[in-house]
């Protein structure tokens, strides 16, 4: 590996790109590697402890795991039974949840098998337990005792017993019946004041999740075209995102109107509850776009003038985009990374659950807790999970402005590497985890903080007062608002870094420095640059509502359709963003690059430029442009000229 030399790095500051490579923040290297040293003391320790067979096999309310022979408890009585042939865990009342604690508030069983239909009575849990072998009452009673014996309101499940069904590879009963789950989820949905509006959303989501399915991957589809169409039509993608925005938000609002009109007009005959919350639903809905078409009609209105700058930067990342063709697919691989590290760390955080060692609680049963140093695990845990999310995405983008810096201080593009994204991934594993781990540490000094403050404000809603409350939510606001810059930040010193080999503290020095001297270059650029996209990814919500609304119209009067077209407007969204994010990221690139290319070169002969012409062309512009609106000096007066 490339690391075996340190170098000082903070005398560098000649900008040389891609002329030499060396490692860079060593240390911090060596102190991730041992903090995931540290996160794999946890794994293996949470394994040893034998929290692998309760998380697999489970446990009753007693200590006793599921499907083998187990050891007394002291002082708990049902402990250390014979559950050979008892390999499933069985909730007496599974829909009772406690949200605060995270847990089912209900006695917990081995059985034989699992209800595989609805039992009403006790006559029908005793013989379902003659007929299957499989109690489904405490151990004390027997079957014949269920009908007789006045305890069996106690120890017996609540019924009626919902059907279940084994959970693969965990042996725990669960509902089969989704609505089952309605009741408790009731508390995380404050807005809805009648149950049956949530049971009737959830029935909703249910009924049409063949549609949601298909609106996702409209969504997926309809992303991809959106990146082969800024590849290959940069000049006029702006002009048309601009049209087809306009003219989608008015055709979704005029549709949404008509909808409206036509169910209002038939009113009289509307005698479901579905039917009438649908036309609520619809008339909020027309209202909304309403809005959101006059505001995104005033914004391009304003922002016309500035919107034709943007077409030659654009044109450029296209370029990067038909040379790099790689960089459209960096959200899957980035994507399938972090679901491997969220899978390993959900569970690795299920066997933490179940370590520790059986003490009884204050009711009788059995719970295994932690003590001493090691109940601290959990803390390093949860510092693990936001610190390396942060240390895949920072990688991301390093590894994204390596092959952009790659492509545009390459003056002949037929000498690019055959692979610059390998090539960039490669320079990140030699020289540069240190500087990324340093990053993406930054980031989570500031998000710990913010999701501290958010879990109080949670834990304390309607205890505080006003004047608490307020200052809670201004150091929320802060704290976000500090990420997002450093974040920003972050980016360009890992630019810096592919550029020149420096260490992160240089690299966001220089960068920053950088961006100041070009502040005005900023805002025209890249605020107007990061608009657009913005208008793509709206395009993209836009387009799937509007398929969606038009296939959910056709369940209108059985089908509420409020949740399953607000989950497909989201969905639709969080995929545009992770495509589009990459646009983002290269055009922010492209730019710092430029910045320094203007600094240091001035087109005199051993220092020309390295810029395109066209990107070039699209700053001349953007000059004269704040120029005649009285917001630009004479700070450059000579004419920048481009390399042919």
């Amino acid at each position: 590996m490339g690391c075996c030399s340190s170098a000082a790095q903070s005398s560098k500051r000649e900008w040389k790109p891609l002329e030499d490579h060396s490692c860079t923040d060593v240390p911090w290297l060596l102190l991730f590697i041992l903090f995931c040293v540290g996160m794999g003391f946890i794994c293996g320790f949470s394994i040893a402890t034998g929290a692998t067979a309760r998380l697999l096999s489970g446990y009753d309310s007693y200590g006793n795991i599921c499907g083998q022979k187990n050891v007394k408890v002291e002082g708990i009585v049902n402990s250390g039974l014979d559950l050979t042939q008892k390999k499933y865990v069985f909730f007496l009342d599974p829909c009772n949840i406690d949200l605060v604690h995270q847990k089912i508030k209900s006695i917990a069983l081995c059985v034989s098998a699992c209800p595989r239909k609805e039992l009403k009575t006790l006559a029908d849990i005793q013989k379902f337990a003659e007929t299957n072998g499989s109690t489904l009452c405490s151990y004390e009673l027997q079957p014949s005792e269920y009908t007789t014996d006045p305890r069996a309101a106690k120890l017996c499940p609540k019924y009626p017993v919902p059907e279940s069904a084994p959970i693969p590879f965990f042996h725990r009963c669960a509902p089969v019946n989704i609505s089952c789950y309605a009741k408790f989820a009731e508390a995380l949905i404050t807005f809805v004041s009648d149950s049956s509006v949530l049971h009737r959303l959830i029935s909703g989501v249910m009924t049409s999740k063949e549609i949601i399915m298909g609106l996702c991957l409209l969504s997926l589809v309809l992303s991809m075209i959106l990146m082969v169409i800024i590849r290959y039509i940069s000049r006029v993608l702006v002009w048309i995102l601009t049209i087809l925005v306009i003219l989608g938000s008015l055709g979704g609002t005029g549709v949404l109107w008509w909808l409206y009109a036509k169910q209002r007009i038939s009113a009289g005959a509307l005698e479901s509850q579905i039917a009438k919350d649908n036309l609520q639903a619809l008339l909020i809905y027309a209202i909304a776009a309403t809005v959101f078409t006059v505001i995104m009609f005033l914004i391009v209105l304003i922002m016309r003038k500035r919107v034709a700058l943007t077409i030659a930067l654009f044109h450029v990342a296209g370029k990067v985009f038909i040379h790099l063709p790689l960089l459209v697919f960096q959200p899957f691989w980035t994507f399938f990374v972090l679901i491997l590290f969220w899978t390993y760390w959900i569970t690795v955080l299920l066997f933490l659950g179940t370590t520790g060692s059986p003490v009884p609680n204050e009711e009788g049963f059995v719970e295994f807790r932690m003590t001493g140093p090691l109940k601290y695990m959990w803390w390093y845990h949860v510092v693990g999970l936001i610190w390396i999310s942060e240390f895949i995405l920072a990688c991301q983008q390093m590894t994204v402005a390596g092959a952009v810096v790659t492509y545009y201080f390459t003056r002949e593009k037929r000498n690019l590497p055959f692979t610059p994204i390998l090539a960039s991934v490669n320079r990140l594993v030699c020289y540069h985890l240190g500087t990324v781990a340093k990053g993406s540490f930054i980031i989570t000094l500031v998000k710990i903080p913010r999701m501290m403050l958010m879990y109080i404000h949670t834990q304390l809603k309607g205890k505080e007062n006003a004047c608490a409350r307020c200052m809670l939510k201004a150091c929320i606001c802060c704290l976000w608002c500090l990420e997002k810059c450093l974040t920003y930040l972050n980016q360009n010193a890992y630019t810096a870094t592919a550029i020149n080999s420096t260490n992160f503290c240089t690299s966001a020095k220089d960068a920053f420095v950088i961006l100041v001297e070009n502040a005005l270059r900023v805002a025209a650029i890249n605020t107007v640059g990061d608009f657009m996209l913005f208008l793509g990814k709206v395009l993209i919500v836009c387009s799937t509502g509007l398929a969606g609304v038009m296939l959910l119209n056709y369940q209108r009067d059985y089908t509420i359709w409020v949740l399953p077209l607000i989950i497909v407007c989201l969905f639709a969204f969080l995929v545009a963003h992770c495509f589009l994010s990459i646009y983002e990221m290269v055009v922010d690139v492209l730019f710092l690059c430029f910045a320094i290319d203007t600094k240091y070169n001035d087109g005199s002969p051993g220092r020309e430029f390295y810029m395109d012409k066209v990107l070039m062309e699209f700053v001349e512009n953007s000059r004269k442009s704040m120029k005649e609106a009285g917001r630009g000096g004479g700070a450059e007066g000579r004419e920048l000229k481009p390399m042919r």
